[in-house]
């Protein structure tokens, strides 16, 4: 449970960041406006309270309509942590798209490219590689923050201890034995991420070095 939530979480937040990243760097005002208040909102509230608006609030709104209205668990769980973190990676990917030189995008348009076209086919995949090691530091924040979800009652490995311990009270090795699957889980995220880092490396260093040639 834990892994599939924060895989789905992590799917559904990098295109949410990526599209208010979009909207915010827009020359649509209201597109702007939708973004920057998005950001603002997730950003500036606790996980735990966004966490209890979806489960119970937006429920409570929603039998106004539809008396029959609910939010499932892990459906409450997967929309809060992936519209959590894609406030982040929406500023991470701003940030990303900044570093990258404003020649390119004038480069680009000089070349008959639409200003759209050209972000999606020469900014934004330099944007992505810049952003990797920080996209990567969200990722593993979003696996963390899933055990949170167990306030509403997720079956993820740390409800499942609780409820461990509450019947043999065998605190210290049931706590320990999570977080050494975190651990587990975490390592091989970050194996996987500096493989691509490196691989990233040496392309730079191989197209370096055809241009030195």
């Amino acid at each position: 449970m834990t892994i599939f939530v924060s895989l789905a979480s992590i799917a559904i937040a990098f295109f949410l960041g990526l599209f208010s990243c979009l909207f915010g760097i827009s020359r649509v005002k209201p597109l702007q406006l939708i973004s920057k208040f998005y950001v603002w909102i997730m950003r500036g509230t606790p996980f735990i309270v966004q966490l209890f608006i979806i489960k119970y609030g937006v429920p409570q709104l929603g039998q106004l309509v539809y008396p029959e209205f609910k939010v499932g668990i892990v459906a409450a769980a997967i929309a809060t942590l992936s519209l959590n973190a894609g406030a982040y990676m929406s500023e991470i990917f701003r940030g990303a798209i900044q570093a990258v030189d404003p020649g390119q995008m004038e480069a680009a348009q000089s070349l008959g490219l639409s200003r759209t076209r050209a972000m999606i086919k020469v900014i934004l995949p330099q944007a992505l590689k810049i952003s990797i090691p920080t996209l990567a530091n969200q990722f593993i924040i979003t696996i963390k923050d899933s055990s949170l979800a167990q306030v509403i009652g997720l079956p993820e490995m740390f409800q499942q201890a609780k409820i461990y311990v509450g019947t043999t009270f065998q605190s210290f090795a049931s706590y320990v034995f999570v977080g050494v699957w975190y651990l587990v889980i975490i390592t091989i995220l970050s194996f996987f991420i500096k493989r691509i880092e490196r691989k990233q490396q040496r392309e730079q260093a191989n197209s370096t070095n055809q241009k030195t040639a």
